[in-house]
């Protein structure tokens, strides 16, 4: 990791560190309680309005979040600390893409409450391909982390350093897709209201506060964490102990920053009060509602059939008379 250094002392000061710097406990500690209190409400609204696929990738997100920060705070102690800098790195590099899977869950619902027939695309193919595509992302940046923060060899940590950045250009270029999918399907959409109306259901939904709120949220948490992976990749690029690498400013800003205000958004504005197409119990209770309306059809079916054939019976006996 650095020199032979295995901790603080005349020989191996701070300067010869990864960082070059003590990570800040008051900044570490913040974002670790966040991450902490913020992975245990999305427990919470998880249970509450059954929204278990954004519940698993937003507590994953806050739980890797939070061990990243412990390892920063084990290297405030000492820098050259491997469990400290392998937790760090491992946790941190990765956890994103759990925010990102979030995000990726949303536009499946929005299709198919606005109108999947102006998606090129099949709502139920978005997530099975953003999932996906994040999930090699995931693969690449722990496969990097691992390599990079257990090499012997200069070849080693730069292969590792190699892989992770190939996670997060994966990463970014998935987040592109995304938006770039997101927006032409906005586009179809609007162009769409202008020879048919809405339907009852989609009209209510976009004149809804709190789903302007919740879009707002996830266009908000797109950036930042789009932000932060540009961020990452100009970070990784200089090689490891680069000034950019050394700026606990810049990192504290662009990687912990914007993943709370990325995390805040989607917790905030979540999709259980704010978009409950996307809850599993809306789904339950529409289907339902569904089923209720297929028998009701399949009932008054019935009694045309019953009252025709009573009327046809009536003629015959008349006939017959």
């Amino acid at each position: 990791m650095s020199n032979n250094c295995t901790k603080l002392s005349v020989e191996c000061p701070v300067e010869l560190s990864v960082y070059g710097y003590l990570p800040s406990i008051p900044a570490n500690g913040f974002f670790l309680g966040f991450f902490a209190l913020f992975g245990l409400l999305n427990l919470g609204l998880g249970i509450r309005y059954k929204t278990w696929s954004y519940m698993v990738a937003l507590c994953l997100g806050c739980l890797t979040e939070t061990i990243g920060y412990v390892g920063r705070i084990i290297m405030h102690s000492n820098p050259f600390a491997d469990s400290g800098f392998i937790t760090q790195i491992c946790c941190l590099i990765i956890a994103p893409a759990f925010n990102s899977a979030a995000i990726y869950l949303t536009l499946k619902h929005v299709a198919l409450c606005f109108g999947p027939e102006y998606s090129y695309i099949k709502p139920r193919f978005y997530t099975y391909i953003f999932i996906c595509a994040d999930f090699i992302s995931l693969l690449l940046q722990a496969i990097g982390g691992a390599l990079a923060s257990t090499a012997d060899t200069q070849d080693e940590q730069d292969l590792g350093d190699n892989l992770m950045m190939a996670g997060i250009s994966w990463q970014v270029a998935a987040l592109a897709f995304f938006a770039a999918t997101a927006a032409v399907y906005i586009v179809r959409v609007k162009r769409g209201m202008r020879r048919t109306p809405l339907s009852l259901e989609a009209a209510a939904t976009l004149k809804d506060t709190k789903f302007r709120l919740f879009a707002l949220g996830v266009v908000t948490a797109w950036l930042t964490i789009f932000i932060r992976c540009v961020y990452r990749i100009i970070e990784m690029a200089g090689g490891w102990k680069n000034s950019i690498m050394q700026d606990e400013t810049g990192f504290i800003v662009l990687e912990g920053v914007m993943i709370v205000i990325a995390t805040a958004c989607q917790t905030i504005f979540h999709p259980g009060f704010c978009f409950p197409r996307l809850s599993s119990r809306w789904t339950s209770e529409y289907s339902e509602v569904e089923t209720t309306k297929a028998s009701q059809d399949v009932s008054m079916e019935d009694l045309r059939t019953s009252d025709t054939a009573y009327t046809g019976g009536r003629h015959d006996g008349s006939a017959n008379a």
